[in-house]
């Protein structure tokens, strides 16, 4: 007997109804990309294992999936680190591609590549799956689409108010009220680890202070010391720990905490530039915070770091998440050339927008009208009305076997379409139409442009 089939942990089957939701959020971060002039790109599903490996710390590396040279690819393999078992080492032996982690390390490789055909600044987005090798559960998975937009080529910070607008741009028209855009500055951090004089500790410091809502002010001090940093210099970042009041109010204790610190105070303006004007032209329905635990990217931004947050009636990680790197492209040779970008999660955002009932209810993958098959004339006389149909852009279809009534309607009702059209000899000679609510029930004779109104 054959095994049950199977996919692998981490991914998933979408179903009809799954998939017109799913287009329905990508149609609207589409057209929202293309409203503030960013063009579309793609690139291939795996990247050379060069292009993505050391791009993201340990962790990325550690998650990144490796795909196996083709053919017998233990030939060429190192014999020494084979005999030791040392999965590490081999690993460049015997897999020369990866799939990708993200899409901003395969744009700078576009970028770079294609650098003599873009015309800068270059504002492109990109909705593709991306893969990691991480470990399942809610809202996190192996396989999952990023919706990313970037702009390459200016320094200018009026990207950083327009990214913001982008932002708040979708989540109103996905009806997605109560988000909360985070804003930090990866220059900030920096100059909080100077004037605690652990600048060397940077990454050390901010991972465990991004951890502040989880594990509190206690556990990250205790996480501080244990990777080397003093007590005194952690008393000294003490306000970090109650970090309250309006952005204003944060900005100005940035300013007095930072005081010693030429990056630190950069990163401040930096913030007050994006905040003042945000705050100035105003957002829709999300609100924008400044949070200076927000640690993200590390290895690659270096200014604005963006993560947004879910309503608060809803327990989600983050569903979207971008910042600034000045010199991405750097480390595939281009140098000095600034980019800044946001990223949309689209399978948490789904999750968001399904736990708080807001799809609308046209959302839907199915017909809107269902001809039930009477025979072959009837068929016919059927097929004619719908090919007229189809080319005003009304879905429709003809059941194809001449089953039973019944099991006709069933069919319909299972597949949640809203209308069934009845044509027999009666409706033939008047060259009309029977036209039935499977909601409601009620059944009317029609023509075929009172149809075509009624089901447009």
């Amino acid at each position: 007997m054959a095994s049950k089939p199977s996919i692998p942990k981490g991914t998933r089957d979408f179903s009809p109804a799954e998939v017109a939701k799913r287009q329905y959020i990508i149609q609207i971060i589409k057209s929202n990309f293309e409203k503030f002039g960013f063009q579309p790109i793609e690139t291939p599903s795996f990247e050379n294992s060069e292009t993505l490996m050391g791009k993201y710390g340990e962790e990325g590396d550690r998650l990144i999936f490796k795909i196996l040279n083709s053919g017998d690819f233990l030939a060429k393999a190192n014999e020494t680190y084979l005999e030791a078992k040392d999965s590490t080492r081999l690993t460049s032996s015997i897999s020369e591609k990866a799939l990708r982690y993200d899409l901003t390390v395969p744009f700078a490789r576009y970028v770079v590549q294609h650098q003599n055909e873009i015309e800068f600044p270059f504002k492109r987005y990109q909705i593709q799956p991306v893969w990691r090798a991480d470990r399942p559960q809610k809202g996190r998975f192996r396989e999952f689409f990023q919706c990313d937009a970037d702009v390459v080529g200016s320094k200018s910070l009026w990207q950083e108010v327009e990214l913001v607008q982008l932002y708040d741009s979708v989540f109103m028209a996905l009806g997605l009220a109560g988000v909360t855009i985070k804003i930090n500055n990866r220059k900030i951090l920096s100059g909080i680890a100077e004037v605690i004089g652990a600048s060397d500790k940077l990454i050390d410091f901010t991972v465990a202070l991004d951890k502040l809502d989880k594990i509190g002010e206690d556990g990250v001090k205790k996480e501080m010391i244990e990777k080397g940093i003093a007590e005194e210099a952690i008393v000294k970042v003490q306000p970090l720990f109650n970090f309250t009041g309006t952005i204003s109010e944060k900005i100005e204790k940035l300013s007095v905490l930072l005081s010693s610190s030429a990056e630190g105070l950069k990163g401040v303006e930096e913030l007050r530039f994006i905040c003042d004007n945000v705050t100035n032209l105003g957002l829709s329905t999300a609100s924008l915070d400044l949070d200076v635990t927000l640690a993200r990217g590390l290895n690659y931004y270096t200014g604005a770091i963006f993560e947004v947050a879910a309503p608060k009636t809803v327990t989600m990680g983050s569903i979207g998440g971008g910042g600034r790197y000045d010199d991405l492209t750097g480390i595939f040779g281009l140098k000095n050339m600034s980019g800044v970008g946001i990223s949309f999660g689209l399978d948490r955002i789904y999750l968001v927008i399904e736990k708080l009932g807001l799809f609308p209810e046209t959302v839907t993958s199915t017909s809107k009208a269902l001809f039930i098959n009477y025979g072959e004339k009837e068929a016919f006389y059927s097929m004619k009305a719908i090919k007229e149909l189809r080319s005003s852009g009304i879905k429709v279809e003809l059941y194809p076997d001449n089953a039973k009534v019944a099991k006709q309607f069933q069919h319909a009702d299972k597949r949640f379409i809203p209308y069934a059209v009845i044509v027999g000899e009666e409706e033939m000679n008047d060259n009309q139409y029977s036209l039935k609510n499977l909601v409601s029930g009620e059944q009317k004779k029609v023509s075929l442009d009172d149809l075509k109104g009624i089901l447009k």
